[in-house]
């Protein structure tokens, strides 16, 4: 028999749903599932999966751990985008195409469950705050490097979230006043150059002007399937045009990391998402690059580092806003 209380954590992203249980007091995440998010078909669409997703967790939970329905007492959701906690609204994703989106009372309505929540980078940081990279760490920030760039900030313990909800948009600092366009409408954003979309995009272009590599290979030939992964999936086979690509990535990173650590001046950067498979070939050019922008007390005083939930991150975090909303400090 298992811990008596589990909370449904689901990470919603521009490309994928996660959804898990998670114990009140932490430790095995149950029943974890993963399915595409599809936003192209509709926020209905979403919703509904989302709906299905966390009626399964909940199925294959109670087999593994041996405990019924009663055993989850809420739900905990991080999203893209800025959002307003206390009405439950999305206010707008980019990448999902959302306005005003009531997506915590569809939650509820659908559930029975009580149902908390938070913005997706947000989720994920405090996740590994919880049970991750950053436990016992007062000054956290976290990057998530998907489909856009997420940030959130642990500040004396505690979540940041700003006057109005939308603190630690890191993705969208703008690092180049002329540079390329973003999602979200601006140009020059972090997003535009180092989100896995725009990793892609910058190796496909310099692909078209001729670069010898790999990639084609990995890809058949069709361009428009690479992607971040396709990249990072050459620089394992020793392509020096990705390992070319993930360097100027960590430049762009590295630009907007030094920002972050000058204003804030934090113990930890916890850097989460499949771009972070590129290893050394991400983390020795970020590094380098912080150490030539930030302030050396204040580069010296944080250490950079990957994830250690991984995939997890979300689900966990999610798990965690809704216990620090309706149960209290983790």
């Amino acid at each position: 028999m298992g811990e008596s209380r589990y909370i449904i954590g689901v990470d919603l992203g521009g490309t994928t749903i996660n959804v898990g249980a998670v114990p009140v007091g932490g430790g095995t995440v149950l029943g974890m599932r993963s399915l595409p998010t599809d936003a192209h078909v509709g926020a209905k669409f979403v919703v509904d999966r989302i709906v299905t997703m966390i009626r399964d967790v909940k199925r294959d939970a109670g087999r593994e751990g041996g405990f019924g329905a009663d055993a989850f007492i809420g739900i905990g959701l991080g999203s893209p985008g800025p959002l307003d906690r206390e009405t439950g609204t999305v206010i707008e994703t980019p990448n999902l195409g959302w306005r005003n989106f009531p997506l915590r009372d569809l939650i509820v309505k659908a559930t029975g469950l009580e149902t908390e929540i938070d913005n997706d980078a947000n989720a994920a940081t405090l996740g590994e705050w919880w049970q991750g990279a950053g436990r016992g760490v007062d000054h956290l920030v976290g990057v998530t490097l998907g489909t856009g760039i997420g940030g959130g900030m642990m500040l004396d313990g505690k979540l940041y979230h700003g006057a109005s909800d939308v603190a630690a948009e890191i993705g969208h600092m703008t690092i180049a006043t002329a540079g390329r366009k973003c999602p979200c409408g601006n140009y020059g954003c972090l997003e535009a150059y180092a989100s896995g979309p725009a990793i892609a995009a910058r190796a496909v272009e310099g692909l078209e002007a001729g670069a010898a590599s790999l990639i084609p290979d990995l890809v058949g030939g069709d361009l428009k399937a690479v992607t971040a992964e396709t990249v990072s999936d050459a620089i394992v086979a020793g392509d020096e045009y990705a390992v070319g690509v993930m360097r100027e990535t960590a430049i762009f990173l590295g630009t907007g990391i030094a920002n972050l650590i000058n204003i804030l001046n934090p113990t930890m950067i916890v850097v989460s998402g499949g771009v972070t498979r590129a290893g050394r070939h991400l983390f020795d050019p970020l590094r380098s690059e912080v150490r030539k922008r930030a302030f050396r007390p204040a580069a010296e005083a944080c250490r950079i580092v990957s994830s250690e939930l991984g995939g997890m991150a979300g689900v966990i975090g999610a798990a965690a806003v809704y216990h620090v909303a309706r149960l209290g400090g983790l």
